[in-house]
């Protein structure tokens, strides 16, 4: 017997959220044989994004049964059956949250759909749900609402039983009641961490550090710490007896803060997960006094613009500033056009190709983007979120040199450079520290960036 699930929730912080729908289809193997759909008041509000998603706003709940006023019902339509959803980890997850907020330990063996459909459509472009049942034709009404989803989790369910002949991969993906689930011991850590930015240490019992890390979620990562399957994974789960965190409330000072530390501490579980930078972009003239940019293997100590992870990575910028800056692709060996780039005729490269523009104007330019992306010789402050309101992160550094990072909660602070470095820890400044900064202010925000010399 087989109980096809599908919750809707409020979102919000990992294990805080709450159940605003659910739907659950209890299937024979051949039909359904009950249902039990309902709305649920979860007693606290939605988030904006889940409303636009869902449809399911806080004025359609309030007259919507509580969830431990549909409890009762939920374990006697689940009862002696394996709950079927797509992504299974989550769906369940909620629900023994919810019981668990009870005091009743709710528990039943699950079964996945991304997992099964994985094994036996082994060929699909994608494993969500819509666009799954979308190219395997079977229709779907009401997406990302509890009924909708349900259905159509259903009938892919049905196919996917068709499919498993053997009847071999369903044996193997029935996961047991407390997979993916933790044990008390580890419920009670997982409870003390913060939903937060920052680092997180996985301490063996004698103290000793087995594994640092850094998260945007640290309470969220633990979590998944304790619930990986990997050979690893369990030796660490079962050495680890007690993990320590420090918020940073700035991802950029968690990844700088993780680098330092990890090259002091060589925890024993953290060898060889550092990434490499193995390609840098840097510019040269060319015959014509043109600078031109390219991609070159990070070797020692030659000089570069900036560092990435991948080629991939650096091409992809390297296309991103030649467009912003009204590059020309041809010098940039993005075209290989024989006289001017095809840009020229859209206007979007100011002729430097076909020697149109002078080389003067044109490096400007270049070193305007070289300017832009580069911290090399720069002497700023980087200022970010703090760990609590009204108070704000600090990471300097002086003629590119990085300094080391701190805190401040009022301006004075920052604009006295005395004690600027007074409240700054201060830290390593080698090739890593520079990539991590770097590449973090390419794709991502920080509050502001101060100039120190003006």
């Amino acid at each position: 017997m087989y109980t096809i699930l599908d919750i809707e929730t409020t979102g919000g912080k990992y294990n805080e959220e709450g159940i605003t729908e659910i739907a659950i289809h209890k299937f024979d193997g051949h039909a359904v044989v009950d249902k039990f759909i309902s709305l649920v008041n979860p007693e606290k509000e939605i988030q904006p994004f889940v409303v636009n998603l869902t449809g399911i706003n806080n004025k359609m709940l309030r007259t919507a049964p509580k969830f431990h006023e549909v409890a009762k019902r939920i374990v006697e339509i689940t009862e002696d059956s394996v709950l079927v959803a797509h992504n299974a980890q989550f769906d369940y997850r909620i629900l023994r949250t919810e019981f668990r907020r009870l005091g009743y330990k709710f528990e039943r063996k699950t079964l996945c759909t991304v997992d099964l459909s994985k094994n036996l459509l082994p060929d699909a472009e994608s494993y969500s749900l819509g666009k799954l049942v979308r190219s395997l034709g079977i229709p779907m009404s009401e997406r990302h609402r509890a009924n909708g989803d349900a259905i159509a989790t259903l009938k892919l369910f049905k196919l996917l039983l068709a499919k498993d002949i053997e009847k071999t991969i369903i044996k193997e993906v029935v996961r047991e009641e407390t997979h993916g689930e933790l044990s008390q011991r580890q419920l009670d850590i997982v409870e003390q961490m913060p939903s937060e930015t920052g680092l997180y240490y996985m301490h063996d019992k004698k103290g000793d550090i087995l594994f640092l890390g850094k998260s945007t979620n640290i309470k969220k990562r633990i979590n998944q710490h304790f619930t990986k399957n990997s050979d690893k994974a369990r030796q660490l789960q079962k050495e680890t007896k007690k993990i320590t965190f420090e918020e940073t409330g700035s991802e950029l000072v968690a990844l700088l803060k993780e680098n330092e530390e990890l090259s002091r501490n060589s925890p024993k579980y953290n060898a060889n997960s550092r990434k490499k930078y193995l390609h840098a972009l840097s510019y040269s003239t060319n015959t014509d006094g043109y600078y031109i940019f390219g991609i070159v293997p990070k070797k020692g100590n030659r000089k570069s613009i900036t560092t990435f992870n991948s080629y991939h990575s650096a091409k992809n910028f390297l296309h991103s500033i030649t467009e912003e800056f009204q590059l020309c692709d041809k010098l940039n060996g993005l075209s290989i056009e024989s006289s001017n780039c095809s840009k020229f005729d859209e206007g979007l490269c100011q002729g430097a190709c076909s020697k149109q523009e002078t080389a003067t104007a044109y490096n400007d330019r270049v070193l305007d983007a070289v300017k832009k992306y580069s911290i090399a010789n720069k002497s700023i402050l980087i200022v970010d979120k703090g760990r609590e309101e009204g108070e704000y992160s600090a990471i300097l550094i002086t003629n590119g040199i990085f300094k080391g990072v701190g805190y401040y909660n009022l301006n004075h602070q920052i604009n006295n450079i005395h004690i600027l470095e007074s409240i700054i820890t201060p830290m390593s400044s080698n090739p890593s520290t520079t990539h991590i900064i770097e590449s973090y202010l390419r794709k991502k925000r920080v509050r502001k960036i101060v100039d120190i010399n003006t």
